[in-house]
């Protein structure tokens, strides 16, 4: 088993360790161009890094404040966005345990929900950790996704 730690990405550096996961998961594997993958809100969204021995292994960020009404119409509602986790951490548990941290740090907000976007192949992943689909499939990038959401104890 390889072992990691999950921590909100600090600095300049951290970012840049995020983007270079979101790159290779988005924009090599699942060929989403690169000026749809990267965006405005990236510069004040709070990012999560998942780093082992090797470097970084996974990220995701969370959208809060103004920046979410434009995704969820609620400033109560976190985004949850961007979850990518490399190919050689697959199965470790560290799409979960990114989604777990976004989810603290919504709480700790004062946000009461998380929202995502889920590519439809990866509805099953989320429903394990307590969301629920809602509304028709669209087309985001190409790909297949559908609107969940997980009420936050």
């Amino acid at each position: 088993m390889t072992a990691y730690r999950v921590r909100i990405a600090e600095d300049a550096a951290d970012r840049e360790a995020c983007f270079a996961v979101r790159k290779q998961v988005f924009v090599v594997e699942q060929q989403v161009p690169e000026d749809v993958e990267y965006d405005a809100y990236d510069a004040s969204a709070l990012h999560v890094l998942a780093e082992g021995d090797q470097g970084p292994l996974g990220t995701g960020r969370l959208l809060y404040g103004p920046d979410v009404l434009h995704k969820t119409g609620d400033a109560g509602t976190g985004s949850l966005g961007r979850l990518a986790v490399t190919s050689a951490a697959r199965g470790l548990g560290v799409g979960a345990a990114l989604v777990r941290a976004i989810e603290d740090a919504a709480r700790e907000r004062g946000l009461t929900a998380v929202d995502l976007h889920a590519q439809t192949q990866a509805l099953g992943f989320y429903e394990r950790l307590g969301y629920e689909a809602y509304g028709p499939r669209f087309q985001d990038a190409g790909i297949e996704h559908r609107a969940m959401r997980r009420v936050l104890a």
